[in-house]
């Protein structure tokens, strides 16, 4: 695979072989990626966004940070990116939210009707046999939450445009789950396409040095995919 559109308001799944970089480009503004990750042939291992956090000492995704898994090992580094900020606070969008801008139906809006994350999110772990027990905190890429005055979290208005990007470099091999809905927070429905691309990485040990947690990821992840 070299290149893929997602339309936005879609969902899409694949797998990228160990060593692969995965690019992600913005076709319009405000886009959200809601992604899992699972280690694609270790059902144990799957993306664990508060581990990932807490070991690198960040509140955001940036690179060179080490995505990991709930063992602490590296499934993906992220290699680049356009924006320093991508929201790993927010959580995917369910029916709840999505019911705010009005009903929706496939008879109503045929393939324009809008649905959540969850639903797009389900419906692709269901084709690699899996199901609501493997949906975990997901990374929002390209979207960015503050904290609002009353405590609470806000979505950041105009945060990425028309060809932002992101860089993930495959520390194993993995099955990406993915959902080009709005993030929760949006105040309005207007879901943008992004363009996934699969290449050759490029030797990169930005993220080895990153801090000690990351290199131990890193080399837990070559151990065990030895």
């Amino acid at each position: 695979m070299t290149g893929h559109d997602v339309p936005g308001g879609a969902a899409w799944s694949f797998r990228v072989r160990h060593g692969r970089e995965m690019r992600f480009t913005t076709l319009a503004n405000g886009a959200n990626v809601s992604l899992l990750l699972f280690a694609a042939d270790h059902p144990v291992d799957r993306l664990n966004v508060p581990d990932t956090l807490k070991a690198q000492m960040s509140a955001r995704i940036h690179p060179p940070m080490v995505l990991m898994s709930d063992r602490g090992l590296a499934l993906a580094s992220v290699t680049g990116s356009s924006l320093d900020w991508h929201d790993a606070l927010g959580g995917h969008s369910t029916e709840r939210h999505v019911t705010r801008f009005g009903p929706s139906s496939y008879q109503q809006d045929r393939n324009d009707r809008r649905l959540s994350a969850r639903t797009g999110l389900l419906s692709e772990l269901r084709k690699h046999g899996r199901d609501r027990a493997d949906l975990h905190a997901s990374v929002n890429l390209f979207s960015k939450v503050a904290l609002s005055g009353d405590g609470g979290l806000s979505y950041v208005e105009g945060h990425s445009v028309a060809g932002d990007w992101a860089t993930l470099r495959a520390e194993v091999d993995l099955l990406l789950v993915m959902s080009t809905a709005p993030h929760p927070l949006a105040t309005t429905w207007c879901p943008a396409a992004v363009r996934v691309e699969v290449t050759d990485a490029p030797a990169d040990d930005a993220s080895r040095l990153f801090r000690d947690e990351s290199a131990r990821a890193l080399a837990q992840s070559a151990l065990v995919w030895a």
